[in-house]
């Protein structure tokens, strides 16, 4: 069906899509004429205002569900309003105060990142999704300290100001000179270097024999790269909370279809790829309905939007997931807000094991 720019559309035919629109956003139910010819400012009979739904409904931007049951934005719609008619409401003090309040806490960054989903989802009533940087952060220092009763602690230093803290378990004859002697051995391996690359120019050198280590000191650097390398194929790529959300009360009669889509979002890769091209927005991106395959047969909604570090380089999404009636006008400030707060707050966290 053809769309309808929003500038050929009359005021009346604009009033009418905008109030229905918002009534579907609001209650989720179909508006009907009746409704609307009670609205204040309207002045049509329910006929007259019957005649433009229908004429709304041929343009292809409303649907009726039922013969009598009003009518209901589809997704071209939806899209049109968003773009063209969407009055956002920027969050609230209290809603501000909650999401800096979160962002303000220190970490690891991956607790961060979860609390940062699980806010989304309470303050949304949708799944929150965040999806973690893609890169390591490149590391410049490695100190280790003695914790008592057989571990140390090893505390890594990034060149963009996180700390990383691992928990060791420490040989016999691990004393602190030992301690101090793989400390300074694995910084100069990390200069420059993420994590994943440092381990494997520790390795070469242990298996070159060209580490001048003691057996001690040798042990427990074969410990810890078990430890880092077992913690990096750990770090989740997409964390989710309040798939829940989703079960809203449209989705009650396909159960088995919303319970695969809940599956889906924790372990696809088409929903990284989805917030991924959302990276190099300005601000949130708004996918409605099929406009992505992955939520299309759900009737789900995503907004998203990249946050980045002090130096203003994209290195994570963070965004909604929802039904296609979300409150776009209030969500999409709000996953703003959090992107930008998240980032600001980034340099705070550091990583654990």
């Amino acid at each position: 069906m053809p769309s309808l720019p929003m500038h050929d559309m009359n005021e009346r035919a604009r009033e009418i899509f905008r109030l229905v629109v918002e009534g579907y956003l609001d209650s989720g139910q179909p508006v009907g004429s009746k409704a609307l010819a009670t609205t204040e400012g309207i002045n049509l009979s329910p006929a007259s205002i019957r005649s433009v739904l229908a004429d709304l409904e041929q343009l292809g931007l409303l649907a009726a569900p039922h013969t009598s049951a009003g009518r209901m934005p589809t997704e071209m719609g939806l899209r049109l309003f968003v773009d063209g008619m969407m009055q956002v409401a920027e969050p609230t003090a209290a809603e501000r105060i909650a999401i800096e309040r979160e962002m303000g806490r220190p970490g690891p960054v991956e607790d961060a990142l979860a609390k940062t989903s699980a806010m989304l989802s309470s303050l949304s009533a949708c799944a929150g999704v965040v999806m973690v940087p893609a890169t390591e952060p490149r590391l410049t220092q490695m100190s280790i300290v003695s914790l008592g009763q057989g571990r140390a602690l090893a505390v890594l230093v990034g060149e963009d100001g996180s700390v990383e803290n691992r928990v060791l378990e420490v040989p016999r004859g691990a004393d602190a000179p030992v301690l101090e002697q793989v400390g300074n051995y694995i910084s100069s391996h990390l200069r420059g270097r993420t994590l994943a690359e440092a381990i494997a120019a520790v390795k070469r050198d242990l298996a070159d024999e060209r580490a001048s280590l003691d057996a001690a000191a040798r042990d427990l650097v074969e410990r810890g790269l078990a430890v880092w390398s077992e913690d990096a194929t750990r770090r989740p790529v997409l964390i989710v909370r309040g798939q829940a959300n989703l079960l809203d009360e449209a989705a009650v009669e396909d159960l088995e279809r919303v319970r695969s889509l809940i599956d889906d979002i924790e372990r696809s890769e088409q929903v990284a790829a989805l917030l991924a091209s959302a990276r190099d927005a300005q601000s949130a991106r708004i996918f409605i309905g099929s406009e992505n395959k992955l939520f299309s047969l759900s009737g789900s909604s995503v907004i998203a939007s990249p946050y980045r570090d002090r130096e203003g380089r994209v290195i994570g999404v963070v965004g909604v997931i929802g039904p296609t009636r979300l409150n776009y006008a209030r969500l999409v400030p709000m996953v703003d807000f959090t992107a930008r707060s998240l980032g600001r707050n980034l340099g705070r966290f550091g990583g654990t094991n």
